[in-house]
């Protein structure tokens, strides 16, 4: 939208231009036509044609009466006026050519946008701003056109390695569960490591195959937001105690730190993603039997959640991405961290739906995701 404002604002500018050098160019006109008309009657009024006298007086003097009829103002108001709308047709023509020869440069630079063998598109000077947007435009469609590229490639990727690893729980289930149902005298100690084992493998089968439709899904969800007031609070209270079977698991805890009950006008459902997500991250790739720190407060017309986890500092070059679609940092495909690198990229989008911002920060000690939302 921004760019096209500028194109406009550019574009007006070139009109205005136009229409003033047209303006100058008729009253320039105008006014040195009949004026030099005048001038060269002048001229000829000052001419004693002593030649022509010399042939025949008669001739001499019916040309000076001829003449002096047809040089009064009154006699040539019609031919100034014929000559004058000539001239400023004339004029009109070359301008309209002038302006039909942009909008067939602009046609033409048009198709370029899209022609992959055309480089740089080339405009008259006149139109070197538009020409400068219009390459621009060029540079970032074929950036996007190359990162849609990539992320279908990823996304295709992706689906084979999680097509792949969905094997494995799956066949582990199937193999302790035919057991099960084999031995009918299994120890009951025994019995209930297995169906332990089975339980946790349907777990991670779950995971794998809820990625696999967010994959697939991606593409056509759009992200629309219902509104509401709703208690950030709650809601981080909410995620911690849903998340309190795997921190026990992994002996790690998570603590909220807030000064007030802070609530804001947003999508329950999308923010809830967005922080279920983080924290899911955080316990993910946080040292073991470490804590997770939620700060939540308010900084002036915003209010900030940070999600610390202390662990392995990532690079820039990672944090770069790491809002990237399919973008994932861990790249062992099995691993339970390995999710589907779209997480991070959903609710950068969601949180940018909501006039906020998201980014993430890294050092030796601890990491940091901080979301920055609008009060109202």
């Amino acid at each position: 939208m921004e760019w096209g404002i500028k194109l406009r604002s550019k574009k007006n500018k070139l009109l205005k231009k136009t229409f003033i050098n047209f303006v100058i160019k008729i009253l320039v006109w105008s006014i040195c036509m009949p004026l030099g008309i005048f001038l060269l009657v002048a001229l000829i009024d000052k001419l004693s044609f002593q030649w022509l006298y010399d042939i025949s007086p008669e001739v001499y003097n019916n040309f000076r009466e001829f003449f002096y009829s047809i040089t009064t103002v009154r006699a040539l108001v019609i031919p100034i006026i014929i000559i004058w709308v000539i001239g400023t047709l004339v004029l009109l023509y070359r301008l309209l050519k002038k302006v039909f020869g942009y909008i067939d440069e602009i046609g033409k630079a048009t198709e370029d946008l899209v022609n992959k063998d055309v480089e740089y598109i080339e405009l008259p000077d006149e139109l070197e701003e538009i020409k400068n947007r219009m390459n621009h435009l060029k540079r970032e469609s074929e950036k996007n056109e190359k990162l849609a590229k990539e992320n279908e490639e990823k996304k295709d990727e992706l689906i084979v390695y999680l097509a792949h690893d969905i094997k494995t729980p799956l066949t582990s289930m199937i193999g302790y569960l035919s057991i099960l149902d084999e031995i009918d005298d299994m120890p009951k100690k025994k019995q209930k490591n297995y169906i332990s084992i089975a339980l946790d493998k349907s777990y991670r089968l779950e995971d794998l195959i809820n990625e696999l439709f967010d994959v697939a899904r991606f593409n056509s969800e759009k992200i629309v937001l219902e509104k509401e007031e709703l208690n950030l609070n709650l809601m981080l209270e909410q995620i911690i105690d849903d998340f309190y079977p795997t921190l026990r698991e992994l002996n790690k805890s998570i603590k909220l730190n807030y000064d007030e009950s802070i609530s804001i006008n947003g999508d329950p459902d999308k923010l809830s993603r967005v922080f279920n997500n983080l924290v899911k991250n955080a316990i993910s790739y946080s040292k073991e039997e470490s804590e997770i720190v939620i700060n939540l407060k308010k900084d002036n017309n915003n209010v900030i959640v940070e999600v610390i986890n202390k662990g392995k500092q990532i690079s820039k070059e990672k944090l770069s991405k790491i809002f990237e679609k399919f973008y994932r940092l861990d790249s062992a495909r099995t691993s339970r961290t390995g999710g589907s690198g779209l997480g991070l990229a959903i609710a950068k989008d969601i949180v940018e739906l909501h006039n906020g911002t998201i980014i993430a920060e890294s050092n030796e000690e601890e990491t940091t995701f901080r979301v920055t939302l609008p009060l109202k």
